[in-house]
């Protein structure tokens, strides 16, 4: 099925999404005109390329991501440090349902790519099963692990051919997602399929 994916304040970086394909990329019109069936998904904020978390390792094997269930006993925030690595010690099958949750995140911050050296099965496996790319980090990481790396590492402009993967952000322009974060992001789509939605 063909889907256009348009944001209000990027109409002119509209996408045609057909499987896990980009049929086409340009302005909401010229896609409309060549595909007036497709299913429409309106979006508010701007469509990007989506983002590169340079921190996977970090983010993945060594922070503990609590499920909701256990806020009472370790709250609702990534569990880090020697506190993390205890827990992994003390109980090595938390790390698969820690990594799952991890990439949850990561899926709710516009990211559709990885990188760093991922050692264990458990994040492997998480972050495949998403679907996220796997790259290089850049030379010179910019700052500490975070999910909302700043500055923000923008992947390189969705192409016709290439893979439907890319990310929508509710701020009127890049300026203003670089200011506001990764936090502002309402759609993450990798391989055609919608893999984050902000409720």
């Amino acid at each position: 099925m063909l889907t256009i994916h348009v944001a209000e304040a990027s109409p002119e970086a509209a996408v045609l999404v057909e499987g896990a394909q980009l049929v086409a990329v340009g302005p909401y019109e010229e896609l409309t005109a060549r595909a007036p069936g497709a299913r429409v998904r309106r979006w508010p904020g701007i469509l990007t390329p989506g983002l590169l978390n340079p921190y996977a390792p970090e983010l993945l094997e060594g922070v503990y991501h609590p499920d909701p269930r256990e806020a009472e006993e370790f709250g609702t925030r990534p569990v880090t440090g020697e506190r993390a690595r205890a827990l992994f010690r003390a109980e090595p099958a938390r790390l698969g349902a820690s990594a799952r949750r991890g990439v949850q995140r990561l899926l709710a911050h516009g990211t559709v790519a990885v990188a760093g050296e991922l050692r264990g099965r458990a994040a492997q496996d998480a972050v495949r099963r998403a679907g996220l790319a796997v790259g290089q980090r850049p030379q010179g990481l910019p700052g500490p692990a975070s999910f909302s790396p700043s500055p923000l590492v923008l992947l390189p402009g969705p192409v016709a051919g290439g893979p439907a993967r890319f990310a929508v952000f509710d701020v009127p322009d890049r300026a203003a997602l670089v200011r506001e974060g990764a936090s502002t992001c309402v759609a993450t789509v990798i391989g055609g399929r919608l893999v984050y939605r902000a409720r």
